[in-house]
């Protein structure tokens, strides 16, 4: 099965010139005659390219073998972030580039949904937030209350952090994974 750019929605995972792309962005416009063209921008999900093209109605893309499978993070060593399959013990490896950012938030032993393309890992689908710890920051200084004050904090994964000055070491914070702002306590 195809898709046609009336299937299109943000969020859409298709196959364009042989790549995995995820759509970000789509646009219909009327034309004269009733032909509608559609605007779109897409992610690669392998390079994390964005590309911006428009399509015709009479266009088809693949919709590819995705899959979604959720699997342990094992350890990450020079090579690779690894992951297994928890039905059927089979380990998978991410390159450090595929991965990106989002080492910030991985833990040892977690179950993460993991996106296939056939046998392909593709991305590690993150919640929108986590919980990090507290590993190093400066202490507070009393008095120091201008207004939305903050310093650096440390976490324990090694994500670096603007956090209000009363947060200490120890302290559980909530962080965005999209955008790796402090959102509150924990």
């Amino acid at each position: 099965m195809a898709y046609r750019p009336t299937d299109f929605r943000k969020g859409l995972k298709v196959i364009y010139k042989g790549q995995p792309f995820e759509i970000i962005e789509v646009q219909m416009s009327l034309r004269g005659r009733g032909r509608s063209k559609y605007k779109t921008r897409l992610k690669n999900m392998r390079t994390g390219a964005v590309l911006e093209n428009t399509f015709s109605e009479q266009e088809q893309l693949d919709e590819g073998e995705f899959s979604a499978v959720n699997m342990q993070y094992l350890y990450s060593d020079g090579e690779g972030f690894h992951f297994m399959d928890t039905d059927i013990y089979e380990q998978y490896a991410f390159s450090p580039e595929v991965i990106g950012d989002t080492k910030y938030f991985l833990r040892e032993d977690e179950i993460y949904p993991i996106l296939l393309l056939g046998k392909e890992p593709l991305n590690v689908d993150l919640p929108a937030s986590v919980v990090l710890e507290v590993a190093e920051t400066e202490p507070g200084v009393r008095g120091d209350t201008v207004s939305n004050a903050t310093k650096a904090a440390l976490t324990d994964t090694g994500l670096t952090v603007k956090v209000p000055l009363f947060v200490e070491i120890g302290d559980h914070i909530k962080v965005d994974t999209r955008t790796m702002d402090y959102l509150g306590r924990a």
